[in-house]
């Protein structure tokens, strides 16, 4: 049995938490936050500590979770793992692409600690069978792909914790924060991206830096056509559309539904995600799988996980973004 630890008790440590809880290979021996009233939060007969440090020497993980702000994610990651102890981190991998390098040389450093990054939705029963489906060839290569994310988050989401509307402390807006996994969707089905062109604005008053929409139209290598729009400016949170045009047929995600789109217009229902319960329905289900995954690789001593050269590429595509739009010109990766 695996001990781990969870650093940061925000939104997202919830769903870590419950994911250990219902793993019988682990057992949570720690939690950890700045904040003292965080323990409030912490698993009852679960230690709590304010200082990661004193938490690894004490509780002695084999794993933590780093679920804490973005510009936190690289030097705690990096301190745990050259203690020798195994990382699973939340998204986003870095602040930006040059952070992110560090991070998988770090990697590439250490062969012996798993470092794992939460892309879970990577994991979605409807990507999965996409994955398959494109890989298969039975329908021809990829033509286009587009990714929709319309959300809504309030001026109050950023007023709540500040660093979020930061580039210093956030790396970016929308993009990084709110529709990463999108992002990467849009490369790990589409395959290696060429080039892009962006537009990124801020569409609501709420005093950031950072943007709160963009649109990128994606140049794949293989020569099919990409598009990926994004924002927070919309009046709730709808699900994240995906959609994937073969040379003989079209695939959409819709409503976290994949289905075949006939030639008439009509869906051919295929599979079905499954569900978060709750109000945060559109974090999706898969982090408690992608978990066990990363679990089962520690203990088998496999790589069969999102490593950090995995996820690299999300983050210097949300960097090319950003470059594109304060240029307006095409980037090319």
């Amino acid at each position: 049995m695996k001990k781990a630890a969870v650093i940061g008790l925000g939104d997202i440590s919830s769903i870590h938490l419950a994911a250990l809880k219902a793993n019988p290979q682990v057992q949570l021996c720690a939690v950890c936050d700045i904040d003292p009233a965080a323990r409030s939060r912490a698993p009852e007969g679960v230690p709590f500590y304010t200082d990661y440090k004193e938490m690894a020497r004490e509780a002695m993980p084999d794993c933590v979770h780093v679920c804490l702000p973005h510009y936190l994610h690289y030097p705690v990651s990096k301190y745990f793992a050259e203690q020798g102890i195994h990382v699973f981190c939340e998204k986003p991998v870095a602040l930006n692409a040059a952070q992110g390098r560090e991070f998988a040389a770090l990697e590439a450093a250490h062969p012996a600690v798993h470092i794992g990054i939460c892309l879970q939705n990577r994991l979605n029963e409807s990507v999965e069978m996409l994955k398959d489906i494109i890989s298969s060839g039975e329908y021809g290569a990829v033509q286009a792909a587009k990714g929709v994310v319309l959300w809504a988050r309030p001026k109050e989401y950023y007023d709540v914790k500040p660093w979020r509307g930061k580039w210093e402390t956030a790396g970016g807006g929308c993009m990084i924060n709110q529709s990463v996994h999108t992002l990467d969707l849009l490369y790990y089905l589409g395959g290696d991206i060429e080039s892009l062109r962006a537009s990124v604005a801020q569409l609501l008053d709420y005093g950031i830096e950072v943007e709160d929409t963009v649109a990128v139209r994606l140049n794949y290598a293989s020569g099919a056509k990409g598009l990926f729009l994004a924002t927070i400016a919309n009046d709730e949170n709808e699900s994240v559309q995906i959609s994937v045009r073969l040379e003989k047929a079209k695939f959409a995600i819709i409503d976290s539904v994949l289905y075949r789109i006939e030639a008439d217009g009509t869906r051919t229902r295929l599979c079905e995600d499954a569900k978060l319960p709750g109000t945060k329905f559109y974090y999706g289900a898969s982090h408690a799988k992608l978990i066990a995954k990363f679990y089962r690789a520690i203990e088998e001593g496999t790589d069969d996980y999102i490593h950090v050269r995995d996820a690299l590429m999300s983050i210097r595509l949300i960097d090319a973004v950003q470059q594109s739009g304060r240029f307006g010109k095409t980037v090319a990766l």
